[in-house]
């Protein structure tokens, strides 16, 4: 007697009765660090405490009910991110260039592939002092709050 095939833990099934926009969604990367049906983005509306850095809300921005945002900055030579705090954690992949954090007194490079967790309350900024661009993954809390400027460097 054949047996039914079980799905894996990783297969996401369509849920019947969801809103259309908590579907499952595949963007497809295009190759130049953007994806398709995903907005390039201005960093921030707001503020100079920052410079030449743009964002990709992947996931999170269209209705999704995770509990985490999955989005892309990508910062270009010279750029940098606001310096900033805030009571959510983050986890940033590098994944196109090199770039740097200063996250509370320690100023740490980031390479291809590495990882850093940014604690609650810790300030931070990323910054690209090379020529090519620095793009990062980043995952935070979809619940978040908002980002407070630090004035002087820690």
């Amino acid at each position: 007697m054949a047996r039914k095939p079980e799905n894996s833990s990783c297969e996401l099934p369509s849920s019947p009765g969801k809103s259309p926009d908590n579907r499952n969604k595949h963007y497809k990367f295009k190759g130049d660090f953007t994806w398709k049906g995903v907005k390039v983005q201005r960093y921030k509306d707001e503020g100079a405490d920052w410079s030449e850095i743009a964002r990709q809300a992947i996931i999170g921005a269209s209705g999704e009910s995770a509990k985490f945002h999955l989005r892309y900055f990508e910062i270009a030579s010279g750029g940098f991110s606001s310096f900033e705090t805030h009571k959510h954690e983050h986890v940033v992949i590098a994944v196109r260039g090199r770039g740097s954090a200063k996250v509370g007194r320690r100023t740490i490079e980031l390479n291809y592939l590495d990882v850093l967790y940014i604690n609650p309350d810790t300030p931070h900024r990323l910054s690209n002092p090379n020529d090519d661009p620095f793009g990062v993954f980043c995952i935070v809390n979809a619940k978040r709050d908002r980002p407070k400027p630090v004035k002087k460097p820690v």
